[in-house]
């Protein structure tokens, strides 16, 4: 069955659906199942599917899952050594609490409902190392001073098929821009498209890049945890319609050599009133909020790098000419500087150009408004814009070349320390320990093909 079948015969509406929806949807059985998902440290989805009824009769209060969840890699490997879990402590659980009054209805998974959960302690506070809760605890910090974000997600990734000779792109020509697109790639669009829009996810945008396989997509502008939420959901349904279209998408950073992925955040903010304090037009200085802003995201940014950056592969993607940033820098409409200004008059806002199609999103963010507060908080002050070649301004600093050195800076970090909580600096620190530990017990391709003569 495709998307459009789908939605010809979907009886719910489009989008979030409330609690009340719900109860309706399950009792005339048009929801089966009920998906309970949690975004782990990847920013995949992981979780349970329960029968409906049961789920609502019995667990609405919410459902235990394993702690180790949120303290796992890639693998999902049960990883030892960190506070709130391991062999130590038997790897117990956490009760996972439902968002019961904004549901997901899964287009692709006919009858199934989605619902994010937080995982909360014994004593029903939340779990600070959880992403989705500490990039709302950022946000509140953030609202403190009187400013609530807005975020707009503009990620790309690329389009795999498996052959007789093995995976590779689905595409080799140089298509940035293309309008016309292979029969199979419209298709997909096409699909992924309609189930979005069933999902309730707004899309403005597809298009293909200049990279074989490249995809780029920008979702719709909104509330800061919204995107995020958006963009996880994005990750799992678009897996699902690729998948049925005999393609895999593949999130990595530099997916291949010279080819790079980025996952670009547009960040704006707007005021108790609701007025957007990041007005301006080009030509003119910056506000003041905007200003600090970018001073924040400039000064803190480089004591957090394993929140954006946190895979071996992210530092692949840091090359000269390559639009990925090389240097903590910014300018306006600059797509080599790591914060890039766009957009103008109420439109204006930051494009913060760091983080590779590898990360969280919610960690990112996290990393992102943590250094905004500390801005506007501290009321910093804004080096100059870079004006030329954003890779050789040698007023910025240059970005880390690898986890091991981005490891050292971020673990030892005061800042990271006080924008962050130690206990969660602790938790990422350990995580990227595990990453890199993993690449340093394997033999690459890379050392073969110069080692086999």
């Amino acid at each position: 069955m495709n998307a459009a079948t789908n939605r010809a015969a979907a009886p719910w509406p489009a989008g979030p659906v409330t609690r009340e929806t719900l109860q309706r949807l399950l009792k005339d059985r048009s929801i089966t199942d009920i998906m309970l998902a949690v975004p782990d440290l990847q920013g995949r989805l992981l979780g349970k599917t329960f029968n409906a009824r049961v789920f609502l009769e019995r667990l609405s209060a919410g459902a235990e899952m394993c702690s180790y969840i949120l303290a796992t890699d890639i693998d999902m490997t049960p990883l030892d050594g960190f506070d709130f879990t391991g062999w130590d402590e038997g790897f117990g659980d956490f009760l996972i609490t439902p968002d019961l009054d904004h549901v997901r209805v899964l287009p692709h998974r006919p009858g199934t409902a989605l619902i994010l959960g937080t995982p909360v302690h014994d004593d029903a506070t939340p779990v600070a190392v959880a992403p989705r809760h500490m990039l709302a605890t950022q946000l509140l910090r953030l609202r403190g001073l009187g400013y609530q974000m807005k975020a707009g997600v503009e990620a790309e990734f690329v389009l795999y098929t498996d052959g007789p000779a093995g995976r590779a792109p689905a595409w080799n020509a140089n298509l940035d821009y293309a309008l016309q697109h292979p029969p199979a790639i419209s298709d997909f669009f096409h699909h992924l498209g309609e189930a979005l829009s069933d999902a309730g996810i707004v899309h403005e945008a597809f298009k293909t890049e200049g990279a074989p396989g490249q995809c780029e997509v920008t979702l719709a502008y909104g509330d800061a945890l919204t995107a995020c939420d958006d963009y996880t959901v994005f990750q799992h349904i678009t897996h699902h319609i690729a998948r049925r279209h005999g393609m895999t998408p593949v999130f990595m950073a530099a997916p291949q050599t010279g080819a790079a992925s980025g996952l670009h955040l547009h960040l704006s903010l707007w005021n108790e009133h609701g007025d957007p304090a990041f007005v301006h037009h080009r030509g003119q200085k910056l506000p003041p909020p905007m200003q600090r802003a970018t001073a924040g995201l400039i000064s803190a940014l480089p004591h957090m790098a394993p929140l954006y950056a946190p895979t071996v592969n992210s530092y692949k993607r840091y090359r000269p000419h390559s639009f990925a940033p090389t240097r903590y820098n910014w300018g306006f409409d600059h797509r080599g500087c790591a914060v890039r200004v766009t957009g103008h008059d109420t439109s204006a806002r930051l494009e913060v150009r760091l983080a590779g199609a590898d990360a969280n999103t919610y960690l990112a963010l996290t990393a992102y408004t943590a250094a905004i507060v500390h801005g506007l908080d501290e009321a910093l002050t804004l080096r100059p814009a870079c004006d030329g070649d954003a890779y050789h301004d040698r007023d910025a600093i240059l970005l880390y070349p690898d986890l091991a050195e981005a490891l050292t800076h971020f673990e030892h970090s005061t800042v990271a320390q006080f924008l962050l909580g130690k206990n969660i600096v602790q938790h990422y620190a350990h995580a990227a320990r595990t990453e890199l530990a993993w690449f340093r017990g394997q033999v690459t391709d890379a050392e073969r093909q110069r080692g086999i003569r």
